[in-house]
Protein backbone atom coordinates (compact mmCIF):
# COMPACT_ATOMS: atom_id res chain seq x y z
CA UNK A 1 0.00 0.00 0.00
CA UNK A 2 1.04 3.67 -0.96
CA UNK A 3 1.54 5.42 2.24
CA UNK A 4 -0.25 8.65 2.88
CA UNK A 5 3.05 10.03 4.16
CA UNK A 6 6.32 10.39 4.35
CA UNK A 7 8.26 11.81 6.68
CA UNK A 8 12.25 12.33 6.30
CA UNK A 9 14.40 12.34 9.20
CA UNK A 10 17.72 14.09 8.39
CA UNK A 11 20.37 12.93 10.85
CA UNK A 12 24.06 14.15 11.41
CA UNK A 13 25.28 12.88 15.02
CA UNK A 14 21.97 12.47 16.71
CA UNK A 15 22.37 9.21 18.40
CA UNK A 16 21.15 10.88 21.71
CA UNK A 17 17.75 12.02 19.83
CA UNK A 18 16.94 10.07 17.08
CA UNK A 19 15.21 7.05 18.70
CA UNK A 20 12.88 9.36 20.63
CA UNK A 21 11.86 11.59 17.63
CA UNK A 22 11.52 8.40 15.55
CA UNK A 23 9.30 7.04 18.02
CA UNK A 24 7.07 9.69 18.00
CA UNK A 25 6.25 9.34 14.15
CA UNK A 26 5.88 5.24 13.66
CA UNK A 27 2.20 4.53 12.77
CA UNK A 28 1.22 1.29 12.52
CA UNK A 29 -0.75 0.19 9.03
CA UNK A 30 1.52 1.31 6.64
CA UNK A 31 0.06 5.04 6.41
CA UNK A 32 3.01 6.46 7.15
CA UNK A 33 6.85 6.00 6.00
CA UNK A 34 9.85 7.16 7.98
CA UNK A 35 12.74 8.28 5.85
CA UNK A 36 16.25 8.92 8.10
CA UNK A 37 18.69 9.94 6.24
CA UNK A 38 22.38 9.14 7.97
CA UNK A 39 24.02 11.87 6.32
CA UNK A 40 27.82 10.65 7.05
CA UNK A 41 27.31 10.57 11.13
CA UNK A 42 30.67 10.51 12.94
CA UNK A 43 29.03 9.12 15.81
CA UNK A 44 26.45 5.96 16.49
CA UNK A 45 23.52 7.27 14.52
CA UNK A 46 23.18 4.93 11.96
CA UNK A 47 23.38 1.94 13.99
CA UNK A 48 20.65 3.62 15.98
CA UNK A 49 18.70 4.26 12.95
CA UNK A 50 19.26 0.95 11.47
CA UNK A 51 18.04 -1.09 14.97
CA UNK A 52 14.65 1.65 14.58
CA UNK A 53 14.28 0.09 11.29
CA UNK A 54 14.35 -3.25 12.01
CA UNK A 55 11.90 -2.79 15.11
CA UNK A 56 9.70 -0.25 13.93
CA UNK A 57 7.14 -0.34 11.07
CA UNK A 58 7.89 1.49 7.81
CA UNK A 59 10.91 3.24 8.64
CA UNK A 60 13.64 2.93 5.86
CA UNK A 61 17.33 4.07 6.62
CA UNK A 62 19.69 6.07 3.78
CA UNK A 63 23.30 6.34 4.49
CA UNK A 64 25.03 9.07 2.61
CA UNK A 65 28.53 10.74 2.52
CA UNK A 66 28.02 13.99 4.41
CA UNK A 67 26.29 16.78 2.88
CA UNK A 68 24.56 18.82 5.05
CA UNK A 69 21.23 19.15 5.92
CA UNK A 70 20.28 20.27 2.61
CA UNK A 71 21.78 17.55 1.18
CA UNK A 72 20.06 15.14 3.00
CA UNK A 73 16.30 16.23 2.59
CA UNK A 74 17.31 16.49 -0.56
CA UNK A 75 17.83 12.55 -0.93
CA UNK A 76 14.77 11.65 1.33
CA UNK A 77 12.54 13.55 -1.63
CA UNK A 78 14.22 11.74 -3.85
CA UNK A 79 13.56 8.27 -1.93
CA UNK A 80 9.62 8.86 -0.85
CA UNK A 81 6.83 7.45 -2.03
CA UNK A 82 3.87 9.03 0.59
CA UNK A 83 1.46 11.04 -1.38
CA UNK A 84 2.52 13.88 1.46
CA UNK A 85 5.87 14.88 2.42
CA UNK A 86 6.97 16.08 5.93
CA UNK A 87 10.56 17.10 7.27
CA UNK A 88 11.26 16.62 11.29
CA UNK A 89 14.73 16.94 12.29
CA UNK A 90 16.19 14.63 13.97
CA UNK A 91 15.92 16.39 17.53
CA UNK A 92 12.93 17.29 16.80
CA UNK A 93 9.09 15.37 17.72
CA UNK A 94 5.85 15.40 16.61
CA UNK A 95 3.17 15.02 18.79
CA UNK A 96 1.42 11.34 18.31
CA UNK A 97 -2.06 12.72 18.56
CA UNK A 98 -1.85 15.26 16.47
CA UNK A 99 0.03 13.28 13.69
CA UNK A 100 -3.43 11.00 14.16
CA UNK A 101 -5.22 13.64 13.53
CA UNK A 102 -3.43 14.84 10.59
CA UNK A 103 -3.78 11.43 8.81
CA UNK A 104 -7.48 11.54 9.66
CA UNK A 105 -8.11 14.17 7.36
CA UNK A 106 -5.16 13.02 4.87
CA UNK A 107 -7.52 10.18 4.62
CA UNK A 108 -10.16 11.90 4.03
CA UNK A 109 -8.94 14.11 1.55
CA UNK A 110 -7.53 10.70 -0.15
CA UNK A 111 -10.73 9.09 -0.37
CA UNK A 112 -12.65 12.65 -1.58
CA UNK A 113 -10.18 13.43 -4.11
CA UNK A 114 -9.94 17.20 -2.41
CA UNK A 115 -6.59 17.28 -1.74
CA UNK A 116 -4.71 21.06 -1.30
CA UNK A 117 -1.34 20.92 -2.48
CA UNK A 118 -0.11 22.66 1.18
CA UNK A 119 -1.48 21.96 4.69
CA UNK A 120 -0.07 23.98 7.53
CA UNK A 121 -0.05 22.96 10.90
CA UNK A 122 0.99 24.70 14.21
CA UNK A 123 4.55 24.25 15.48
CA UNK A 124 5.56 24.55 19.39
CA UNK A 125 8.66 25.97 20.72
CA UNK A 126 10.19 23.31 23.60
CA UNK A 127 13.07 24.49 25.13
CA UNK A 128 15.86 21.96 26.02
CA UNK A 129 16.09 20.66 29.49
CA UNK A 130 12.68 22.05 30.56
CA UNK A 131 9.73 19.41 31.88
CA UNK A 132 8.31 19.43 27.99
CA UNK A 133 11.18 18.61 26.20
CA UNK A 134 12.29 15.79 28.82
CA UNK A 135 8.12 13.95 27.50
CA UNK A 136 8.56 15.86 24.48
CA UNK A 137 6.90 12.85 21.55
CA UNK A 138 6.01 10.46 24.04
CA UNK A 139 2.50 9.05 23.53
CA UNK A 140 0.99 9.16 27.00
CA UNK A 141 -0.01 13.56 26.56
CA UNK A 142 -3.12 14.36 27.12
CA UNK A 143 -5.46 12.83 24.42
CA UNK A 144 -6.78 15.90 23.82
CA UNK A 145 -4.07 18.61 24.06
CA UNK A 146 -4.11 18.90 20.10
CA UNK A 147 -7.53 20.48 20.03
CA UNK A 148 -8.45 23.86 20.02
CA UNK A 149 -10.55 24.19 22.86
CA UNK A 150 -8.01 22.95 25.51
CA UNK A 151 -5.23 25.47 26.86
CA UNK A 152 -1.89 24.22 25.50
CA UNK A 153 1.63 25.65 25.66
CA UNK A 154 1.74 29.56 25.10
CA UNK A 155 5.29 29.05 23.05
CA UNK A 156 2.98 27.49 20.02
CA UNK A 157 2.85 29.42 16.60
CA UNK A 158 -0.32 29.61 15.74
CA UNK A 159 -1.59 30.53 12.36
CA UNK A 160 -5.42 31.43 13.27
CA UNK A 161 -7.02 33.96 10.70
CA UNK A 162 -4.85 34.20 8.45
CA UNK A 163 -5.13 30.98 5.84
CA UNK A 164 -8.81 29.21 5.22
CA UNK A 165 -8.97 26.99 8.61
CA UNK A 166 -10.29 23.30 7.65
CA UNK A 167 -11.36 24.21 4.23
CA UNK A 168 -9.41 24.63 0.82
CA UNK A 169 -8.45 27.95 0.14
CA UNK A 170 -6.06 29.74 -2.19
CA UNK A 171 -3.66 32.22 -1.71
CA UNK A 172 -6.32 35.01 -2.22
CA UNK A 173 -7.97 34.13 1.20
CA UNK A 174 -4.33 34.14 2.53
CA UNK A 175 -4.55 37.48 4.70
CA UNK A 176 -1.88 39.59 5.77
CA UNK A 177 0.96 38.85 7.90
CA UNK A 178 2.67 40.96 10.60
CA UNK A 179 5.82 41.30 10.48
CA UNK A 180 6.99 38.33 13.12
CA UNK A 181 4.93 36.16 11.32
CA UNK A 182 5.60 33.87 8.19
CA UNK A 183 6.01 29.58 7.51
CA UNK A 184 8.65 27.94 8.79
CA UNK A 185 9.24 24.79 7.35
CA UNK A 186 8.29 23.42 10.57
CA UNK A 187 4.33 24.47 9.52
CA UNK A 188 4.50 22.79 6.04
CA UNK A 189 3.17 19.65 4.86
CA UNK A 190 3.64 19.17 1.00
CA UNK A 191 1.45 17.01 -1.32
CA UNK A 192 5.13 15.55 -3.04
CA UNK A 193 4.07 15.98 -6.34
CA UNK A 194 3.47 19.95 -5.81
CA UNK A 195 6.89 19.78 -3.83
CA UNK A 196 8.77 17.93 -7.08
CA UNK A 197 6.99 19.43 -9.81
CA UNK A 198 8.04 22.98 -8.11
CA UNK A 199 11.74 21.83 -8.65
CA UNK A 200 13.25 22.79 -5.42
CA UNK A 201 16.88 21.74 -4.94
CA UNK A 202 18.12 22.59 -1.39
CA UNK A 203 21.99 23.36 -1.63
CA UNK A 204 24.45 20.86 0.16
CA UNK A 205 27.32 21.54 2.93
CA UNK A 206 25.12 25.05 3.87
CA UNK A 207 23.10 25.84 7.27
CA UNK A 208 19.75 27.65 7.21
CA UNK A 209 18.33 26.39 4.17
CA UNK A 210 15.00 25.78 5.61
CA UNK A 211 14.26 28.82 4.52
CA UNK A 212 14.18 27.99 0.65
CA UNK A 213 12.29 24.96 1.40
CA UNK A 214 9.59 27.32 3.26
CA UNK A 215 9.92 29.29 0.12
CA UNK A 216 10.62 28.00 -3.04
CA UNK A 217 8.06 25.53 -3.65
CA UNK A 218 4.80 27.75 -2.51
CA UNK A 219 5.16 29.41 -6.44
CA UNK A 220 3.37 25.78 -7.54
CA UNK A 221 0.86 25.77 -4.54
CA UNK A 222 -2.01 26.45 -5.85
CA UNK A 223 -4.52 25.19 -3.03
CA UNK A 224 -4.11 24.98 1.08
CA UNK A 225 -5.53 24.66 4.48
CA UNK A 226 -4.78 25.39 8.20
CA UNK A 227 -5.69 22.77 10.63
CA UNK A 228 -5.25 24.05 14.06
CA UNK A 229 -2.67 21.19 15.17
CA UNK A 230 0.19 21.85 17.62
CA UNK A 231 2.23 18.79 15.36
CA UNK A 232 5.57 19.87 14.96
CA UNK A 233 7.99 19.94 18.63
CA UNK A 234 10.57 22.25 17.76
CA UNK A 235 13.69 22.18 20.04
CA UNK A 236 15.31 25.58 21.08
CA UNK A 237 18.08 26.17 23.53
CA UNK A 238 20.73 23.84 22.85
CA UNK A 239 23.80 25.31 23.03
CA UNK A 240 25.54 25.73 19.84
CA UNK A 241 22.00 25.75 18.16
CA UNK A 242 22.14 27.25 14.24
CA UNK A 243 19.12 29.78 15.37
CA UNK A 244 21.06 31.37 18.52
CA UNK A 245 22.17 34.45 17.46
CA UNK A 246 25.85 34.04 17.99
CA UNK A 247 25.68 30.86 15.42
CA UNK A 248 23.73 33.07 12.87
CA UNK A 249 26.97 36.11 13.40
CA UNK A 250 29.53 32.98 12.72
CA UNK A 251 27.76 31.60 9.74
CA UNK A 252 26.58 35.21 8.45
CA UNK A 253 27.62 34.26 4.60
CA UNK A 254 25.69 31.15 4.73
CA UNK A 255 22.20 32.87 5.58
CA UNK A 256 23.36 35.33 2.72
CA UNK A 257 23.88 32.05 0.33
CA UNK A 258 20.60 31.33 0.96
CA UNK A 259 19.12 34.78 0.45
CA UNK A 260 20.83 34.98 -2.79
CA UNK A 261 19.04 31.73 -3.91
CA UNK A 262 15.85 33.11 -2.59
CA UNK A 263 16.24 36.04 -4.16
CA UNK A 264 17.05 33.62 -7.54
CA UNK A 265 14.00 31.71 -6.81
CA UNK A 266 11.90 35.22 -6.33
CA UNK A 267 8.92 35.27 -9.29
CA UNK A 268 8.18 38.17 -11.26
CA UNK A 269 5.36 40.30 -10.28
CA UNK A 270 2.50 38.66 -12.46
CA UNK A 271 4.12 35.07 -13.00
CA UNK A 272 1.94 34.50 -9.49
CA UNK A 273 -1.66 35.83 -8.27
CA UNK A 274 -0.92 39.42 -6.55
CA UNK A 275 -1.72 37.32 -2.92
CA UNK A 276 1.02 35.18 -3.36
CA UNK A 277 3.81 37.44 -4.53
CA UNK A 278 3.07 39.77 -1.46
CA UNK A 279 3.66 37.13 0.61
CA UNK A 280 7.55 35.90 -1.05
CA UNK A 281 8.40 39.66 -0.33
CA UNK A 282 7.07 39.92 3.04
CA UNK A 283 9.14 36.38 3.52
CA UNK A 284 12.72 37.62 1.31
CA UNK A 285 12.28 40.81 3.88
CA UNK A 286 12.56 39.06 7.45
CA UNK A 287 15.60 37.06 5.56
CA UNK A 288 17.28 40.53 4.73
CA UNK A 289 16.41 41.87 8.14
CA UNK A 290 17.81 38.83 10.27
CA UNK A 291 20.87 39.10 8.47
CA UNK A 292 21.22 42.97 8.64
CA UNK A 293 20.62 43.40 11.65
CA UNK A 294 22.90 40.62 12.84
CA UNK A 295 25.62 42.07 11.12
CA UNK A 296 24.94 45.67 12.76
CA UNK A 297 25.16 43.66 16.08
CA UNK A 298 27.85 42.00 15.51
CA UNK A 299 30.17 44.87 14.32
CA UNK A 300 32.62 43.28 12.30
CA UNK A 301 33.87 44.26 9.07
CA UNK A 302 33.10 41.31 7.23
CA UNK A 303 29.56 40.80 8.24
CA UNK A 304 29.14 44.50 7.24
CA UNK A 305 30.31 44.20 3.92
CA UNK A 306 27.72 41.25 3.45
CA UNK A 307 24.79 43.12 4.76
CA UNK A 308 26.03 46.49 1.88
CA UNK A 309 26.71 43.56 -0.41
CA UNK A 310 22.92 41.85 -0.12
CA UNK A 311 20.95 44.96 -0.40
CA UNK A 312 23.46 45.93 -3.33
CA UNK A 313 22.91 42.97 -5.00
CA UNK A 314 18.86 43.12 -4.76
CA UNK A 315 19.07 46.49 -5.93
CA UNK A 316 20.51 45.30 -8.82
CA UNK A 317 19.09 42.19 -9.93
CA UNK A 318 16.00 42.92 -8.54
CA UNK A 319 15.29 47.31 -8.69
CA UNK A 320 11.59 46.34 -8.33
CA UNK A 321 11.94 44.81 -5.48
CA UNK A 322 14.16 46.79 -3.81
CA UNK A 323 12.40 49.65 -4.68
CA UNK A 324 9.41 48.19 -2.93
CA UNK A 325 11.31 46.82 0.17
CA UNK A 326 12.90 50.21 0.60
CA UNK A 327 9.36 51.74 1.40
CA UNK A 328 8.88 49.62 4.17
CA UNK A 329 9.47 50.69 7.89
CA UNK A 330 11.82 47.45 8.51
CA UNK A 331 13.61 47.98 4.86
CA UNK A 332 14.33 51.68 5.68
CA UNK A 333 15.34 50.92 8.97
CA UNK A 334 17.70 48.66 7.91
CA UNK A 335 19.69 51.20 5.77
CA UNK A 336 19.90 54.24 8.21
CA UNK A 337 23.21 55.86 7.53
CA UNK A 338 25.33 56.77 10.78
CA UNK A 339 26.52 55.59 13.92
CA UNK A 340 23.58 56.10 15.47
CA UNK A 341 21.12 54.77 11.91
CA UNK A 342 23.25 51.25 12.86
CA UNK A 343 22.20 51.42 16.59
CA UNK A 344 18.35 51.59 15.71
CA UNK A 345 18.06 48.00 14.10
CA UNK A 346 20.16 46.36 16.85
CA UNK A 347 17.97 47.62 19.90
CA UNK A 348 14.62 47.27 17.70
CA UNK A 349 15.94 43.37 17.65
CA UNK A 350 16.27 43.43 21.28
CA UNK A 351 13.02 44.87 21.84
CA UNK A 352 11.38 42.40 19.81
CA UNK A 353 13.18 39.83 20.91
CA UNK A 354 11.57 40.36 24.71
CA UNK A 355 8.13 41.09 23.36
CA UNK A 356 7.47 38.15 20.96
CA UNK A 357 9.45 35.38 23.00
CA UNK A 358 11.89 34.85 19.72
CA UNK A 359 13.66 31.38 19.71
Amino acid sequence: MKPLLSIIVPSYNAEAWLERCVDSIVVDGGEVEVIIVDDGSTDSTLAVAKELAVRAPGVVVVHQENKGHGGAVNTGVARATGTWLKVCDADDALDPLALRALLARLRQWDIDGTAPDLVVTNFVYVREGSEAWRTMGRRSRLARAHLPTVQRSSHAVRFHRLIPEGRLGTWDDVRRFRADQYLMMHALLYRTEVLRASGTVLPEHCFYVDNIFAFEPLAAVRTLTYLDLDLYLYTIGREGQSVADEVIVRRLDQHDRVNALMLQALPAEGEVCSSLYGYLLHYYLISCVVISTMALRSGTEQNLAIKDALWARLAQRRPDVHARLMRTVLGRSMNLPGRLGRRVPVLGYQVARRVLNLN
